[in-house]
């Protein structure tokens, strides 16, 4: 972590900017400035915490009653999250008789990301809301994420089949190149990356064929078979990144961070357009790829991610960007990738981090911070650490988990959350 800023005058000049957060009707500063945009972004300081998700449900709410929100998009997979999609909207081929159930198509690890009580009350309270309205103005919720080499494949030949689309042999032939690899996305990685056995035709090919399909059926607006079309393009869109994120990862760098993160502007942009010209979507994901990139230490190591893809795409004025943190408390992850999940202990944030500062500036309570134009961000430090942790998280290494920050550069607001508690994870069936 790089240099911490002096703590007294500091403190002292967060006091005069901060704005407690004691009830819901407090995040209305927020919302106020958010609800014009067409993206907004909400992040998290990990993947395991309760009161992230709680807070961006509740911002959420409050932006589909100001807004014109169409969907949700958040860090997550297209094929598991379009069967959430599904029951939330009340498709045609829903087959869910729960929110639950539904997300039982949640069943890689990390599962508790998105299979988790808090995810399922909302998914049951946005159906509600749903089904009182037209299935045109039906709020959805997608996956951004190109983990889902796989499963996305299976998806698409699936669509194919239904359809008798005459691509369907295309696709077997184009996907039989993956078969050697058994669903061993690192085994075909070094294959590809390393020894230039790469499938990178077959599925560009395949991807340029669904695309021309599609426009030939009406257009991306019109989409004449609705969802179901968005589905596969947006299926054959993550093989095609997917094998190139693979490809690349195996050889270390920012080359797979970026191919990962521009997918998913790229998946933005097609639901956005899908939705129409004036539709607002909210994005949940981590704070690394919600906040601008340029205002850390991840620019200097040639990084880019979907905070600062979307501001360059969509302008500052039509984004606003929440980061999220906490003091201590606890989070749901896991000790090493594919290990059982536990509820880990968070300690105290270091001294002298945004974290510190502000448990000091608030006395222990939650607050909120605006970095827009009618808040000057004087009394902001420019360079501060700001803790982030992922799925996998030993509080032993702690200092490497700080992300050096210019946070009113970063976010356009932030909400502190003093004492956290672990995510509330489903006990799925399909992981029995």
């Amino acid at each position: 972590m790089q240099r911490l800023v002096q703590d007294a005058p500091t403190v002292e000049q967060l006091r005069s900017r901060i704005l407690r957060y004691r009830n819901p009707e407090d995040l209305r500063p927020i919302v106020q400035a958010a609800r014009r945009a067409r993206v907004v972004l909400l992040g998290e300081a990990s993947h395991g915490t309760s009161e992230f998700y709680t807070t961006r449900v509740e911002l959420t709410k409050r932006l589909i009653a100001e807004s014109d929100i169409r969907f949700i998009a958040v860090e997550g997979d297209w094929p598991s999250c379009f069967e959430l999609n599904k029951y939330v909207k009340d498709l045609e081929d829903n087959e869910a008789n729960s929110a639950r159930e539904a997300m039982e198509a949640f069943n890689r690890w990390p599962s508790w990301m998105w299979a988790n009580r808090e995810v399922e009350e909302f998914a049951e309270w946005l159906r509600a809301y749903n089904l009182q309205r037209s299935p045109r103005e039906r709020i959805g919720f997608y996956g951004l994420d190109l983990y889902s080499l796989w499963e996305s494949m299976q998806q698409i030949i699936g669509y194919l089949q239904r359809t008798g689309s005459p691509l369907l042999e295309q696709a077997l032939h184009a996907f039989a190149c993956f078969e050697p690899y058994g669903e061993d996305s690192q085994s075909y990685g070094i294959s590809a990356g390393l020894l230039g056995e790469s499938c990178e035709e077959e599925v560009i090919r395949l991807l340029q064929e669904i695309r021309t399909s599609d426009r030939g059926a009406g257009g991306h607006q019109s989409h004449r078979g609705g969802e179901a079309e968005l589905s596969a393009e947006l299926n054959a869109l993550v093989a095609a990144d997917a094998e190139h994120y693979y490809r690349t990862m195996v050889r270390g760098g920012p080359e797979s961070w970026n191919v990962r993160d521009r997918h998913m502007v790229h998946a933005l942009k097609k639901l956005l357009d899908f939705h129409g010209s004036d539709a607002q979507a909210v994005i949940w994901e981590h704070n690394t790829h919600i906040g601008d990139a340029r205002a850390t230490d991840m620019a200097e190591d040639g990084m880019v991610n979907v905070g600062q893809l979307v501001r360059e795409q969509y302008l500052k004025h039509d984004t606003f960007s929440v980061g999220f943190g906490t003091h201590h408390g606890e989070v749901l992850a896991g000790s090493a990738w594919g290990a059982p999940v536990e509820v880990i202990t968070v300690p105290p944030a270091m001294k002298g981090s945004w974290e510190d500062l502000l448990a000091q500036a608030g006395e222990g309570e939650d607050l909120l911070l605006l970095f827009t134009e009618e808040h000057s961000r004087e009394a902001i430090p420019e360079l501060v650490g700001h803790r982030a942790i992922g799925v996998v998280y030993d509080p032993r290494h702690e200092r490497g988990n700080y992300v050096p920050s210019d946070i009113a550069a970063r976010y356009d607001a932030f909400i502190y959350l003093h004492e956290t508690h672990a995510l509330h994870p489903l006990p799925l069936e399909s992981l029995v």
